[in-house]
């Protein structure tokens, strides 16, 4: 319910506010945002905030009274043929239109903003002094006022590489997945490169800005070992999920301040890996690309054990960037 006094907020009232903050027009081409589903007119109760649109969400948004869902991976992203009850997708799209619950998505327009999802990731690590990783192309729309893929800044104070890889995984949302890192254990780190979601795409941005250590999600293993022979910086790789779920408390508390409608925010974890059992140390050579002491965590580094059972819906990140689909 609405506290400011005024009439309570409707879909289009949500969908305007959302728009003016994460425009669409700065969403890549080949994305799919907006609203999916939802009429205009219909009074909002709650809206529930998600990194994606699964099942186990759309129960819990149901369960807490939310009559619409705002989330950050498209569920629809890549063309469809049919949205028939007995397909995966179309049981999701069915059971929100039954429910009468509408759904918005932000997703690379709301990567690209400014406060954005690599704004609120960084806060988590502490961060201060932001500045884009990646900034959008001069004359495209998101150019400017300190928007772009990824952020830039600088710790409270010097960390090993170690010590980093720790405080990750301490301040992101637990995942069995948790933070691996590559480079040298004790190197000293000053200034971090974040990107929410996959961001092995923003290596040699990573690079080139001269930053200590790159954290981001999705990292694979041949750019990864050849961007650390080549001297970059040094990599924390976290579950794809917890690098863009901090960025759900910003994008309620806006909902709140500017509507003052009800939200609620999803701690469900929806990263697909959900067991992790760490190797033994090594007892062999260790590979120059990978020193033997990386393969043994730090003491309590392994992460919990959580996840769903439910298949996910399609990546929507690309494993080779971030800001062109997987053929």
């Amino acid at each position: 319910m609405s506290t400011t006094g005024s009439p309570p907020p409707t879909v289009a009232d949500v969908v305007a506010v959302l728009e003016r903050r994460y425009p669409p027009a700065w969403a890549e081409q080949w994305d799919r945002v907006g609203l999916v589903l939802g009429e205009p007119t219909t009074v909002v109760r709650r809206v529930a905030c998600v990194v994606d649109v699964v099942p186990e969400t759309v129960a819990e948004a149901l369960t807490v009274g939310a009559n619409m869902i705002v989330a950050h991976h498209p569920l629809l992203l890549r063309g469809v043929s049919s949205v028939a009850p007995t397909t995966y997708k179309g049981r999701i799209v069915h059971q929100l239109i039954r429910a009468d619950v509408a759904l918005h998505v932000a997703h690379t327009n709301a990567d690209v903003a400014n406060p954005g999802v690599s704004d609120a990731l960084a806060a988590r690590l502490g961060l201060t002094g932001l500045r884009p990783l990646h900034p959008p192309a001069p004359g495209s729309p998101a150019h400017g006022e300190g928007r772009g893929i990824g952020r830039i800044g600088e710790l409270p104070h010097p960390m090993t590489l170690a010590e980093l890889t720790r405080h990750a995984a301490d301040v992101l949302p637990p995942t069995a997945w948790g933070v691996r890192a590559a480079g040298d254990p004790s190197r000293v780190i000053r200034t971090v490169a974040v990107s929410g979601g996959s961001g092995d795409g923003f290596l040699a941005d990573a690079t080139a800005a001269g930053v200590d250590a790159f954290l981001t999600a999705d990292l694979r293993h041949h750019p990864a070992g050849e961007h650390l022979a080549e001297g970059g910086p040094a990599l924390l790789d976290a579950a794809h999920w917890a690098t863009e779920r901090p960025w759900l408390d910003d994008l309620a508390a806006h909902l709140r301040a500017t509507l003052g409608v009800e939200t609620y925010v999803s701690d469900l974890d929806t990263d697909p890996w959900s067991v992790h059992a760490a190797s033994p140390p090594s007892t062999g050579p260790a590979s120059p690309a990978t020193p033997q002491e990386n393969h043994t965590p730090a003491p309590g580094a392994t992460a919990t054990t959580r996840g769903r059972t439910a298949p996910a819906q399609d990546d929507p990140h690309p494993a080779v960037d971030d800001k062109e689909p997987r053929p």
